[in-house]
């Protein structure tokens, strides 16, 4: 489920370009057409947040399946740009919803060695965006983007089915019987999840515009859009190794410092790219940039989760998805409107990596000064 779940997210990264040229949109149509996916996965997560005091995860789950697979039937007999908005949308929905509950599930079935759990959910995720290039290509070669949709709506509704009835055999934890208050819970939790929010939701709203328009942004240095799409696809498989790896460290290390590490390293990552050319350097900077952005979601749930309690980690991790997912969601608008409006790729390398150099100062002065929480690794 989550790897359909992923790709609905993704999937309109490689397809920017086919529906350009099959409808004619505008830069900014288009990075709204990706952002209106955030944007449907940030509304949902604080609702559900609510949702999860009166049911349990595994009807939630069941409930996003339901609106993935009405969604991707939706958007793929849209007609215009404007319905597939509306599509996109809906789909973004669905993970919303999945994530707060599914998440917060796989860290109260694994309690001890949430990283770990998370990651392993987290790689399954991952190979979605893994994917998305190669099943675009594909539906491409056979004639329309839009095979792929239809490929994503029967397997929503297959995985659906599939997971109801393995949910009827399972026995699930009682972690979250108490979590009845979710005013409450972000009150008492605020500290940690404001950090979780800055921290990620700055970053990701970079990562979010930079490769939803990477393959446009890889046409301007000369090389072909296949090109991009191939280079596309090595940042999200950098990803998967990444998820796995980065679960098991979260397990290990200190939660800030590694967290902070994560972030210098990605801001050195949208320095670089802009200086170099041809494909090779940029195909493994690419690839390091896939890693260590990647390496940081595992790293922020382990963080959250682990060191949330049971009387507040859905609550809470609803709190913080709705706000990581707000300032996350612009993200590929922003991007589509400075190209529209003239700006050069080159310098909104700049602007993104000046944003990630205020996020890291203000993070390391505030945990020099002891004012960051550390969580449940210090």
């Amino acid at each position: 489920m989550v790897f359909l779940i992923n790709l609905a997210r993704v999937v309109f990264a490689p397809l920017i370009e086919p529906i350009r040229a099959t409808t004619g949109a505008s830069n900014a149509t288009l990075g709204l057409l990706a952002t209106m996916v955030w944007v449907g996965s940030a509304v949902p997560r604080l609702p559900t947040g609510f949702l999860l005091t009166r049911i349990s995860r595994a009807q939630a789950i069941f409930g996003s399946g339901v609106v993935l697979t009405a969604g991707t039937v939706f958007t793929l007999f849209a007609p215009t740009p404007r319905l597939l908005l509306v599509g996109a949308l809906t789909m973004g929905l669905a993970s919303g919803v999945y994530i707060v509950a599914a998440n917060t599930l796989v860290s109260e079935l694994f309690p001890r060695t949430p990283g770990r759990a998370l990651g392993q959910h987290g790689v399954a995720s991952q190979l979605a965006a893994l994917a998305a290039p190669g099943l675009v290509g594909l539906a491409l070669s056979l004639g329309s983007w839009r095979f792929v949709l239809q490929w994503m709506a029967v397997g929503a509704g297959a995985t659906t089915v599939g997971f109801t009835l393995m949910a009827r055999r399972t026995e699930f934890p009682d972690a979250g019987s108490e979590d009845r208050d979710v005013i409450a819970a972000i009150s008492a939790q605020r500290r940690i999840v404001l950090t979780a929010v800055v921290a990620l939701g700055l970053t990701t709203m970079i990562w979010n515009g930079l490769f939803n328009f990477y393959v446009t942004y890889i046409k301007t240095t000369g090389l072909s859009e296949a090109t991009g799409r191939t280079l596309l696809q090595v940042a999200f498989g950098a990803g998967v190794p990444a998820f796995y790896v980065s679960g098991r460290l979260a397990d290990r290390l200190p939660n800030i410092p590694y967290l902070l590490t994560i972030l210098a390293a990605f801001t050195g990552c949208i320095i670089v790219i802009p200086t170099l050319s041809g494909f090779w350097p940029l195909a493994v900077a690419t690839a390091v940039t896939g890693y260590v952005i990647h390496s940081i979601f595992p790293a922020v749930d382990t963080y959250l989760l682990g060191s949330l309690p049971d009387r507040h980690r859905a609550s809470a991790y609803a709190a913080y998805g709705a706000g990581m997912m707000v300032l996350q969601a612009p993200g590929s608008v922003v991007v589509g409107v400075l190209l529209d409006n003239g700006v050069p790729f080159g310098t909104i390398f700049q602007l993104m990596a000046g944003t990630l150099l205020v996020v890291l100062t203000t993070l390391l002065v505030l945990h020099a000064d002891g004012r960051l929480p550390s969580g449940a690794k210090a």
